[in-house]
């Protein structure tokens, strides 16, 4: 059974909106200490108020809950971010 959602520091929305609206790759950094490298795709907020993260890689489309991400990574050369730590909690 999955934690309860905690959602992200309301200042880190923007970097993946950014990422979205770019569609920059990005390694993504997930709690369980793996690595995710794949292009942002979109975000998605569900009725229980849970927000994803859609990316597109060699294993197809995959969602994954922003509470189970660490960090996103930028691998885009011309990027407007590089790494950036995602912090959780309520706004």
């Amino acid at each position: 059974m999955d934690h309860p959602y905690q959602p992200l520091a309301c200042n880190l929305y923007d970097y993946l909106e950014i990422a979205c609206m770019r569609r920059y790759r990005l390694l993504i950094e997930l709690t369980d200490g793996s690595n995710l490298e794949g292009q942002a795709l979109t975000t998605e907020t569900t009725a229980n108020k849970e927000e994803y993260l859609h990316v597109l890689n060699a294993s197809g489309t995959q969602r994954l809950r922003l509470d189970h991400l660490v960090a996103i990574s930028a691998l885009d050369e011309r990027a407007s971010f590089d790494r950036v730590l995602l912090n959780h909690h309520n706004c």
